[in-house]
């Protein structure tokens, strides 16, 4: 029984910010666990270098496309793509997302507008264009990665705070809406995870910090992020809806040092 509720045999997915991090290593979850996946990200090369690695090994079917989900025609592009290619999206990894410090002072309006374009519209746009098909198959998973900063926060991060919360709170919505269909929608929250992002915006006297606030004391890999959101895009999780899974370590367990 174990093995049938995470079982995605028969699933697609489609997951983006998939070249890399978080989303590469849940492709390859869902692969292992019987889905075909395309993946999509802004740069060829690192798709194609994914899409192999996913696949390597298995019998299942990897795609890429190649595509900015701040260019509104590309990210509608995108969906009706995923379709045709695909047959049909049962699974909707929404895990592009960036993030620019700026104090509130600082904040200027580009990037307020490309952050919440990219880390919160775009996963409203997907998960609109691909709902009605889950509807009428009546099966379907929208996986929203939030954050750990969408539940607390720091000075310089209140436009990525922003979007992350944003999302948890669309989620809700949107999975009163879409339950009577099979479909659930729920966040990813991650805290502190080794990707690209993070390490190319910490320092290293920051890093350390990090992984000492954790109950276990380091960093997260992004195969820590695999079960929780395989859970969730899976029957295992069919009564998990409208709320997110928090992933950091135990980061939030602390009161006051």
């Amino acid at each position: 029984m174990l093995k049938e509720l995470f079982d995605l045999s028969g699933r697609t997915a489609l997951v983006t910010g998939g070249s890399k991090g978080i989303g590469k290593a849940v492709a390859r979850g869902y692969a292992e666990a019987g889905a075909d996946v395309l993946i999509c990200a802004r740069h060829e090369t690192e798709l194609q270098t994914a899409a192999q690695e996913i696949a390597e090994g298995l019998d299942r079917r990897i795609e890429y496309l190649v595509a900015d989900l701040t260019d509104r025609d590309q990210l509608d592009q995108t969906a009706t793509e995923a379709v045709g290619r695909m047959g049909q999206v049962d699974i909707l990894f929404n895990n592009a997302g960036s993030n620019k410090p700026q104090s509130l002072i600082d904040t200027t309006d580009d990037t307020w507008d490309a952050l919440i374009e990219l880390n919160l519209t775009s996963c409203m746009r997907l998960a609109r264009a691909l709902a009605p098909g889950m509807v009428q198959r009546g099966w379907g998973r929208i996986i929203h990665t939030s954050s750990i900063m969408g539940l607390a926060s720091n000075q310089d991060r209140g436009v990525y705070s922003a979007t992350k919360a944003a999302l948890i709170a669309m989620a809700k919505a949107h999975a009163l809406e879409l339950g009577p269909f099979g479909i659930t929608v729920n966040c990813l929250a991650p805290g502190p995870v080794m990707t690209d992002l993070p390490m190319s915006l910490l320092n290293d006297a920051q890093k350390r910090v990090f992984a000492e606030r954790t109950a276990v004391k380091r960093w997260g890999e992004v195969i820590d992020m695999v079960g929780p959101t395989l859970l969730l895009s899976s029957d295992a999780g069919a009564f998990i809806t409208g709320t997110y899974i928090l992933a950091d370590g135990g980061l939030l367990c602390r009161t006051f040092d």
